[in-house]
């Protein structure tokens, strides 16, 4: 059965910056694969009425996560720079609400929830549904959905939407996420481009 969003829900789009596309600082695995697919689900919310979350790393030059800071990533979406820019196709609404995270220098941010205004937000405007999608499955889109969870909201994963650094650690997060309470999202109700 098709999802049909309403405003009572959120799409949550995770991290589809430059930076984590193939060829670029960070890539992940057949990343740009998930546009298309966001771009539906993009589609649907409008036509729902649903609010539309698009997150970004933000991150400053030298920041702590950084391998040559003691960190476990290359530099990547540093702020301003065209690594750290939306995919070029992403088709986010003039309205969408943007969470820019991992903006101090000292913090990490995997989460969208994390350190961030987001859950306050989505409660202030009724959403009691989120369906989460973007990048990477087995990092920060692992960690927003826990995140949504904690925050009790009702937590939907558009597996098709997203996509892991590794097969294997893709689904370890998948497996994570349902035994925490996520449920798969179906395909989205059809809404003509």
């Amino acid at each position: 059965m098709a999802e049909t969003l309403t405003p009572k829900d959120a799409l949550i789009i995770v991290d589809v910056q430059n930076d984590f596309m193939p060829g670029w600082s960070l890539p992940v695995p057949d990343g740009n694969a998930v546009v298309p697919v966001i771009n539906r689900w993009i589609r649907a919310a409008e036509a729902g009425g649903a609010r539309v979350v698009a997150s970004r790393d933000w991150h400053p030059a030298g920041h702590s996560s950084f391998l040559e800071q003691g960190g476990l990533w290359p530099p990547h979406c540093v702020q301003d720079t065209p690594g750290a820019a939306f995919h070029p196709d992403l088709r986010l609404p003039e309205n969408t609400i943007l969470v820019s995270k991992g903006d101090r220098p000292d913090l990490d941010q995997y989460s969208d929830f994390e350190v961030t205004s987001l859950a306050s937000e989505l409660r202030r405007l009724g959403v009691r549904r989120v369906f989460v999608c973007g990048l990477a499955q087995d990092v920060c889109v692992l960690a927003t959905v826990l995140g949504a969870l904690a925050n009790g909201f009702e937590t939907h994963v558009v597996a098709a939407g997203t996509r892991p650094l590794s097969r294997e650690s893709g689904q370890k997060a998948l497996r994570e996420m349902l035994e925490a309470g996520a449920v798969l999202a179906e395909e989205p109700a059809e809404v003509s481009a």
